[in-house]
Order: C-alpha cells, then sequence, then structure tokens
C-alpha cells in the first residue's frame, strides 16, 4: 500500500512541476501595463512596507528565486529580475513577501528559520544513519529510531513552510492588486502562477510525512 502511495505522489509533483513550468512559461509573455521589472516591483514592494534594508540582487539559473533572512536579499533568477511580465511580478512580489513577514517578526517564518541549522544537519546524514540502522537493527535497534527522529525534523521543516509560503502568497496578491500593478485581467493570471507554486510545496510535505510514517512502520515492526 505504501509503495502506492509514493508512485502516486511521485507522478503527483512531475505532473505539478510540468504544470508549473507550462504557466510559468505562459505568463512570462504576458507583459505588465505598468512596465515594471521584477527586480522594481520587488523595491517597490519594499519601499511601500517601510523597508529599506533588503537588496534586490538577481542570480543564475530558472526559479531558483528566493529570500535570504541572513542576508536581508531577495535573489530573483534571470527570467524574474528583468522581465516585465506577469510571472516575473508574481514572484518578486512573493519573495518579497517573504522579506515582509521577516520584517513583521511572521511566527512560522521565525520557526523555519531557526530549524535550518538542524534541517541542513539532518539533511546530510539522515540517509545514512536510517540504512545503518536498518542494517544493525537487531544490535542497535535505538540507531533507527535516531534517524527517524532526523528525518522527522526534515518533516517538520516542509510542514511549518506550507502556511510561510502561502502566507507570501497571499500578501504578493494583495499588494499586487492594490498598488495596481496588475489588474482585473492580469490578477488572476497571477494568482494561478504562485497556486502551482504552492502546491508544489504541499506535495513535498505530504511525501515527508509519508516517508516518515513508513520509516516508523520499520522501526515498530
Amino acid at each position: 500500500m505504501i509503495w502506492i502511495i509514493f508512485i502516486v505522489l511521485t507522478i503527483l509533483s512531475m505532473l505539478v512541476q510540468g504544470t508549473l513550468k507550462s504557466r510559468f512559461a505562459k505568463y512570462s509573455q504576458v507583459p505588465l501595463s505598468t512596465g515594471l521589472t521584477g527586480a522594481q516591483v520587488a523595491q517597490k514592494m519594499l519601499y511601500d512596507n517601510g523597508i529599506y534594508d533588503v537588496s534586490v540582487v538577481p542570480t543564475n539559473g530558472s526559479l531558483t528565486d528566493h529570500y535570504d533572512p541572513t542576508k536581508k536579499t531577495i535573489a530573483l533568477s534571470e527570467d524574474v529580475y528583468n522581465s516585465c511580465s506577469i510571472a516575473a511580478a508574481a514572484v518578486a512580489a512573493h519573495e518579497t513577501g517573504h522579506a515582509v513577514q521577516d520584517a513583521t517578526s511572521y511566527a512560522p517564518l521565525r520557526m523555519r528559520s531557526a530549524l535550518v541549522p538542524v534541517v541542513k544537519f539532518a539533511s546530510m546524514t539522515v540517509q545514512w544513519v536510517i540504512l545503518a540502522g536498518m542494517i544493525l537493527i537487531n544490535v542497535f535497534p535505538d540507531l533507527l529510531w535516531i534517524g527517524i527522529a532526523l528525518f522527522a525534523m526534515t518533516t517538520l521543516f516542509s510542514l511549518i513552510t506550507l502556511p510561510v509560503e502561502v502566507n507570501a502568497s497571499s500578501r504578493a496578491i494583495a499588494w499586487l492588486t492594490q498598488s495596481g500593478v496588475v489588474d482585473y485581467d492580469t490578477r488572476p493570471m497571477a494568482v494561478d502562477a504562485l497556486k502551482w507554486a504552492a502546491y508544489t510545496y504541499f506535495i513535498a510535505a505530504i511525501s515527508s510525512l509519508a516517508t516518515l510514517l513508513y520509516y516508523i512502520g520499520i522501526a515498530r515492526r
């Protein structure tokens, strides 16, 4: 049964990723009436929220956009930074939404940031600990539970990420609408683009939770 769930989740993940890329490509062809680039959208949203200590910088890759609270930077991919499209505006506003969360001490973002060092360590070691725990189950049964505890931290991180990402998108859509960056015709496009981006986090969280339950099931047996 568990393998059927993993197969379904893998297929869903591929479909969501494919649809996200398709939507991004589609809305990248729809220009903003304001003529603002992704970088200008992010900068304007920062200023409108009274934030002046965050920099907007370009970064390599596609869909590699992110906010770094430690460096106070909004890194926008090349397809977003210089583009005057609906897709670029939606992504830029979403990442700026994280900067607004940081500035307003949004609790889930604080929790996620606090977990980053632990999750980095867990991600590097968890598979090896769980593998060793399975091999040594009759000699050192607690090792598998240690591995499960490490994996549980990554699952918790995925679950906390959900409200962080959804809230950032909500802030983005609200600001894009209030500021007039999008209008009646283009607002649904921005909503659609961010909706499919959110789905990727839902799938990741469900997959992580399913894997955690699978490991627990093995340990209990």
